[in-house]
């Protein structure tokens, strides 16, 4: 069984831009505990941006994507560096695996990818996986490193998502302020108000809430935690009350449908009928041209496309069985997507 662990910018990188190496050390040696034990971690680091954009003399982290790119480039070595240290004295070997949207999208690329992390996992390793910033752009980007960390926690199925942060957990307002009350329970974090991202990163708690309400409906628990401390992951992985925990959801998906649902981005949209609708939710059907009202977006046969109902609601998500223009001749005996291919949200 596997155990993905995320760790953000700012419990990565101090003042100064240094790595704030106290933290590393510990949890190194919780995941070294953890691997000593039988059971496989791998690490999502954020970090290269924020050790590498001082380092091209600039007051502040940019906002430009060459500079980005450029600050990552300079970043991430320091990153895996400041790592293999960390874990050095464990004697456990800390692999680099560097990805873009488009290594997920594509299904043999994903299935390769999943057998390089099971590789990993016999050999006694940790994987540690960044986004690739250096060549992402704003089109080919996980969005941030804890829609990555749901992510890769599906792609190798995983037992359990730990993402972990400066403070204990999702609260109902920020932290230190009156009131401010730490939820135990991921199903009341959508009520919690959600403050900004940090200067140094680009997500923040509203992004941690939505990566694992993800990896929740993908079957797999997933706590937000502090990250901070000399015993994180193991009281976590003890029972113990620590964070904020989001149920795993009861139903059973293949991993291709896990894949069609989270790795495969949409490039359109098709505007169904009520009875195609029914069809599909009760009847476990195949959508037919004949069932779609309109269509939305350029796609060909075997891109991903959203399924919108009457209400203007997204049910579901499939591959397209034919291109854009053919589904939207609505030909009779024309099959838009098959029932194979397609999976229900919600």
């Amino acid at each position: 069984m596997t155990i993905v662990v995320k760790l953000g910018t700012t419990l990565i990188v101090g003042p100064g831009g240094r790595v704030r190496r106290s933290v590393l050390r510990e949890r190194a040696r919780e995941v070294a505990g953890i691997v000593a034990g039988g059971e496989s971690v791998c690490i999502v680091t954020s970090g290269a941006i924020g050790l590498g954009w001082q380092r091209l003399g600039l007051p502040k982290r940019p906002t430009e994507v060459p500079k980005l790119q450029a600050a990552s480039a300079l970043g991430q070595a320091r990153l895996q560096q400041a790592w293999d240290r960390a874990f050095a004295p464990h004697r456990v070997a800390a692999g680099q695996i560097l990805l873009t949207a488009a290594d997920v999208s594509d299904r043999a690329a994903y299935l390769h990818l999943r057998n390089a992390f099971e590789a990993i996992f016999k050999a006694g390793a940790v994987p540690v996986v960044n986004e690739n910033d250096a060549t992402a752009t704003d089109e080919i980007t996980f969005g941030d490193n804890d829609a990555l960390a749901a992510q890769v926690a599906v792609l190798v199925q995983a037992r359990l998502l730990i993402l972990l942060t400066e403070v204990d957990g999702v609260y109902t307002r920020a932290p230190g302020t009156p009131g401010a009350e730490l939820l135990r329970d991921g199903a009341s974090a959508l009520e919690a108000e959600i403050g900004a991202a940090s200067s140094l990163g680009t997500g923040g708690m509203g992004s941690k809430i939505v990566a694992a309400q993800m990896a929740a409906s993908a079957g797999i628990p997933t706590v937000i935690a502090g990250g901070v401390g000399k015993d994180v992951l193991l009281p976590i992985l003890q029972g113990e009350p620590r964070g904020t925990h989001f149920r795993a959801s009861n139903d059973e998906v293949p991993p291709f449908k896990l894949w069609l649902r989270f790795g495969k981005p949409a490039s359109g949209r098709l505007i169904v009928d009520a009875g195609a609708r029914t069809a599909l939710i009760e009847g476990g059907a195949s959508l037919l041209a004949v069932g779609v009202v309109s269509v939305e977006g350029r796609f060909d046969a075997g891109d991903a496309v959203e399924l919108v109902g009457p209400d203007g609601e997204v049910f579901a998500k499939g591959l397209a069985g034919a291109d854009a223009q053919q589904i939207a001749s609505r030909k009779r005996g024309l099959e838009a997507i098959h029932r194979d291919r397609l999976v229900l949200i919600g």
